[in-house]
C-alpha cells in the first residue's frame, strides 16, 4: 500500500521520458588501473621504458576514460549498457547487453549507511536488476540515480521489487526539497533533534504531543502528509526528522497499521546507525504493534514478513506470511516469502511447492518465469543427488575463491612497503623479493577473480544430462 494513487502510477508508466543514465560502479576499473599501475612501475624498475609508458598510459588514461563512458541508460523502453568492454563482451559471448522493463525478474536494493554529519546519515543505495540472464548493477550518487530508479521502478511490476526498491520508487526525492517541506511543516532541524535525542532518546507514542500536534489532531489529511514526509526524510537519510514526522502522524492516527509499519522501519534503520540495542527493541515492539493492527491487510502482512526476514526474525516472518495467506488467500509475496524461509530451514520439498505456487499466482510474466525457474532448480536438487553434490561443491568453491581472493590481495598490498624500503635504501635483494611476492599475489588474485566469474552461475542441468 502506497500513498500515491493508482491512476498516477499508470500515467507515469505511459508517458514518454528522455534518456536517463547512471554510471556503472567503477570497482572493476579501479582494480584494473591498480594492477596496471603496479606492473607499469615494475617495468620502470626493470628499466623497460617503452613497456612502462604503454602500461601506465593504459592504466592512467584509457581505463579511467572507459570507466567514465560506461553507463547504464534507460529510455523508457529498454535498459542498456554503453561501455565498450561490456558491449564487446556481450557480442563475443552472444549475450544481450539490454533488457526491457517487462523482462526484469528481480530488482534488489541495499541501503548502506556511509557516514553521519549534522544529525543526518548519508546512505549509499546499491541496486541490482536481473532478467533473462542479464544483470545490471548501479549505485546512488546524485540526482540521476533518484530519477533513474523512480522512472524504472514505476514501469515494472511491484512483484519483482524488494521493499527498499519500493520505497525508492515512492519516496526518493530531492533532499533539499524534502528538508524545505519539513521546515514548512515545522519539523525541527536535524541538529536540534540530535541534541534532544542525546538527552531523552526518541519519544514514544505515549509522550506528550506538541502544541502544533493538537491543532491538527482531527485532520486525517495532516497525518497522510506527515507520513509521506517521514518516508521521504527517511529515504534521504534524515532519520531524526523522519522519526519526529512519524511521531506526530501517529498521535493523530495511532491505529494506522501502515503508519506504524513505516515508523518501525525508520526506527530500525536509525537504531542500526546508532548501534542502539534499546532503540532496536522499541522498533521491534512497534513492528509487532503494526502486525496486531494490520487486520486482514494481506499486503501489509506480507511486507511485515519481509521486514522480519530482513532483520533475522524468522519465526515472526513465518507467522506474518501465514496471517497474510489466511487473510486474503495465497498471494505471490507471501508465498515467495514462505519459500525463502523454507530454503533457510533446508526443506527443499516445501521450497519447490511454494515457488511453484508463487509461479501460478504471479501476475507479472517475469515474476512467473523466475518463480518457475526456481521451482525447477530446487526440484532438481531434491531429486538428483549427483546434481546436488555438484551444486554444493560449486558453492563451497565460490566461498573458497572469495576467501583466498581477499587474502591474496591483502598480501599483495602488504608487500608494497617492502618494495619501498628496498628502493629507498638501494637494496636490490629486498626490492626484488617484494616485487616478486607482490606480483605473484596480484596474479593469483586475478585468477581467483576470474574463477569467481566462471563458477558464479548455477550448473545447467542440460550439461549433466548430456
Amino acid at each position: 500500500m502506497t500513498i500515491r494513487s493508482e491512476n498516477a502510477s499508470l500515467e507515469r508508466r505511459r508517458r514518454p521520458i528522455d534518456k536517463i543514465s547512471v554510471r556503472v560502479p567503477a570497482n572493476g576499473y579501479f582494480s584494473a588501473a591498480f594492477v596496471g599501475a603496479f606492473f607499469g612501475a615494475l617495468a620502470m624498475y626493470l628499466e623497460q621504458w617503452p613497456a612502462a609508458y604503454v602500461i601506465l598510459a593504459i592504466s592512467w588514461a584509457v581505463i579511467p576514460l572507459l570507466a567514465m563512458t560506461d553507463r547504464i541508460v534507460f529510455n523508457g523502453k529498454r535498459l542498456y549498457r554503453t561501455g565498450i568492454i561490456a558491449m564487446a563482451s556481450a557480442y563475443l559471448t552472444n549475450k544481450r547487453f539490454w533488457l526491457k522493463p517487462i523482462d526484469i525478474e528481480q530488482a534488489e536494493t541495499t541501503a548502506i549507511p556511509t557516514f553521519k554529519r549534522g544529525g543526518r546519515v548519508f546512505i549509499r543505495y546499491q541496486t541490482v536488476v536481473r532478467g533473462k540472464e542479464v544483470e545490471f548493477s548501479f549505485s546512488s550518487g546524485g540526482r540521476n540515480y533518484r530519477k533513474f530508479v523512480r522512472e524504472l521502478f514505476s514501469r515494472i511490476s511491484e512483484e519483482v521489487l524488494d521493499a527498499v526498491s519500493i520505497e525508492l520508487r515512492d519516496y526518493a526525492g530531492e533532499p533539499r526539497q524534502v528538508r524545505a517541506r519539513a521546515k514548512q511543516s515545522q519539523i525541527p532541524a536535524s541538529d536540534v533533534l540530535e541534541s534532544a535525542f542525546k538527552i531523552s532518546k526518541v519519544r514514544t507514542l505515549h509522550g506528550k504531543a506538541a502544541a502544533e500536534d493538537i491543532s491538527y489532531a482531527s485532520s486525517a489529511e495532516r497525518a497522510i502528509t506527515l507520513r509521506q514526509l517521514g518516508n521521504e526524510l527517511r529515504v534521504s537519510g534524515s532519520f531524526l526528522q523522519a522519526l519526529e514526522s512519524f511521531r506526530r502522524a501517529a498521535i493523530i492516527r495511532p491505529d494506522d497499521a501502515w503508519l506504524l509499519f513505516d515508523f518501525a522501519r525508520c526506527m530500525q534503520a536509525f537504531a542500526g546507525t546508532q548501534a542502539d540495542v534499546r532503540l532496536e527493541r522499541r522498533a521491534a515492539a512497534l513492528m509487532r504493534l503494526a502486525e496486531r493492527r494490520a487486520g486482514n491487510d494481506g499486503h501489509l502482512l506480507a511486507m511485515l514478513g519481509e521486514s522480519y526476514s530482513q532483520f533475522g526474525e524468522w519465526e515472526r516472518a513465518r507467522n506474518a506470511f501465514r496471517k497474510a495467506t489466511d487473510a486474503v488467500g495465497e498471494h505471490f509475496r507471501s508465498i515467495r516469502g514462505m519459500a525463502e524461509i523454507a530454503l533457510r530451514d533446508g526443506k527443499l520439498a516445501h521450497v519447490v511447492h511454494n515457488f511453484g505456487a508463487a509461479g501460478r499466482l504471479a501476475e507479472s510474466p517475469a515474476a512467473r518465469r523466475w518463480s518457475n525457474a526456481e521451482a525447477d532448480y530446487f526440484m532438481r536438487l531434491s531429486s538428483d543427488e549427483e546434481y546436488l553434490e555438484m551444486e554444493l561443491g560449486r558453492v563451497n568453491l565460490l566461498d573458497t575463491l572469495d576467501r583466498w581472493r581477499r587474502i591474496s590481495l591483502k598480501l599483495a598490498i602488504a608487500c608494497l612497503p617492502i618494495i619501498g624500503l628496498g628502493v629507498f635504501y638501494d637494496d636490490p635483494t629486498t626490492a626484488n623479493l617484494g616485487w616478486g611476492f607482490s606480483g605473484s599475489m596480484l596474479l593469483i588474485w586475478g585468477l581467483f577473480r576470474m574463477g569467481r566469474r566462471v563458477f558464479a552461475p548455477r550448473i545447467s542441468p542440460e550439461l549433466l544430462d548430456g
